[in-house]
């Protein structure tokens, strides 16, 4: 069993010496809320995503005994994807929470404010709105490793063959749901259009189109674009994958951001999927330490609400190192403050200084699942690197080296968007002690 050797384990004397007698110590536990979206037309994203969270967690409670004596608490609220459920289970479940997992972009926007006021974290990895890697205007948001405005980037360099000159004059089509989620990368790739003489051709998918896009496709058809860029969610996958297909759209030239990357959507379609792209911030390994260790402490246990074939899944995978980002800023959090009961507000310090090297990540066992990152006071995202996975017909393979995103693209936006945002709150909290 591979465990965490670096200094944020805290010496046994100096814990003692702070908390409660050990008797005690089985009664305290550490809440992490979760609005889940196991339900409604998003349940194929949020199930797996969900179930890879709650296993890492099971898994440290089960193996560990929690994080460092205490245990930790996964607590549930089910949003169906739903706004203003997302905002209900938020006043019902974060009160008693050091982080709140909001997922929905909506949710997080309604709730920023609120979290702020009462110095809880929130944590969208690879979620959220792009803006809120600036850590000076949103000082209790969160959404490492990447953001969607970093995984255009890197898509856009990828279908280039890294010469972004190459994209002139061709179309390219952006194909998204019809949310804020989906128009998140529209004013990125606007200025990309401009910049290198492309074509962009916005097309989006209301959520009753999502499993039957035939108007969409057909207009794809008789566009003839060089490629499709797949901004989805949940159901809209599946149809996107039976719509190109119908098409007779080569699906090597159909690129999907992470979300858009679901093994039991492709599964259905099978060989006729083969040649698909999709961007990820975490690759297949499902022989990688922690899944090994989930496997045998929590799914062979019957504590799973996963089957064992979902453990292989990406999404899955993904949720899993959701939890990780929160167990260690956990242990960052309490090192620092030199306590094991940490607050919400000392969660946000924690967060803000997550230092995942490459020898972290190798005592984790969680060092083929991801690339390495780290946060600060001012960057809340990390920009990890991300790899284009290929569907084989069967499943995802590696299909290109790690790619970074272009900064001086998306630097202005953070800019302009980020402040947008805080001049439209009254009194927004800025963090004043950021300096970098």
């Amino acid at each position: 069993m591979k465990m965490r050797t670096r200094k944020s384990l805290l010496s046994a004397g100096l814990v003692l010496g702070i908390l409660l007698p050990a008797p005690a110590l089985a009664q305290d536990a550490l809440t992490i809320a979760n609005m889940s979206f196991r339900t409604g037309p998003y349940a194929a994203t949020g199930t797996p995503l969900a179930n890879g969270q709650r296993d890492y967690i099971t898994m440290l409670n089960e193996r560990d005994g929690g994080v460092n004596g205490i245990r930790l608490n996964f607590n549930e609220c089910e949003t169906g994807f739903n706004t203003d459920k997302g905002v209900e289970c938020y006043g019902k479940i974060g009160a008693t929470s050091i982080i709140a997992l909001p997922w929905s972009p909506g949710t997080t926007t309604d709730i920023l404010p609120k979290a702020a006021a009462d110095k809880r974290p929130l944590l969208v990895p690879g979620a959220g709105f792009s803006a809120m890697s600036d850590g000076k205007t949103f000082p209790f948001a969160f959404n490492p490793p990447v953001t969607f405005w970093d995984g255009a980037t890197m898509i856009m360099k990828n279908i280039a063959g890294g010469d972004l000159d190459t994209l002139r004059g061709k179309k390219i089509v952006l194909l998204y749901l019809d949310s804020p989620y989906g128009e998140e990368p529209i004013a990125l790739l606007k200025e990309y259009a401009e910049t290198f003489d492309f074509t962009l051709l916005p097309i989006a998918v209301g959520v009753k189109e999502m499993q039957s896009q035939a108007e969409q496709w057909a207009r794809i058809k008789d566009e003839r674009p060089d490629f499709v860029l797949l901004w989805g969610w949940g159901a809209m996958n599946a149809g996107a994958f039976a719509g190109a297909a119908k098409a007779e759209f080569p699906m090597d030239r159909l690129v999907g951001i992470w979300w858009s990357g679901s093994d039991e959507d492709l599964k259905v379609v099978g060989e006729a999927a083969k040649g698909y792209r999709v961007l990820s911030w975490n690759l297949p390994a499902s022989d990688s330490q922690t899944l090994q260790d989930i496997r045998k402490y929590v799914v062979a246990t019957g504590k799973s609400q996963a089957g064992p074939e979902e453990l292989d899944g990406l999404l899955y995978q993904r949720g899993a190192l959701v939890s990780m980002f929160a167990v260690e800023a956990v242990k960052a959090a309490q090192e620092h403050f030199e306590t094991r009961l940490i607050s919400a507000e000392q969660m946000r310090w924690g967060l803000e200084n997550l230092k995942l090297d490459a020898d972290a990540l190798v005592s984790l066992g969680t060092d083929q699942m991801i690339g390495p990152f780290s946060t600060s006071c001012g960057d809340h995202a990390g920009h990890a690197a991300a790899w284009m996975l290929q569907w084989d017909g069967a499943r995802f393979v590696k299909a290109s080296d790690s790619l970074g995103a272009d900064p001086e693209m998306i630097a202005p936006l953070v800019e302009t968007e980020a402040k947008k945002f805080a001049d439209s709150h009254t009194l927004w909290p800025l963090n004043g002690e950021c300096k970098i």
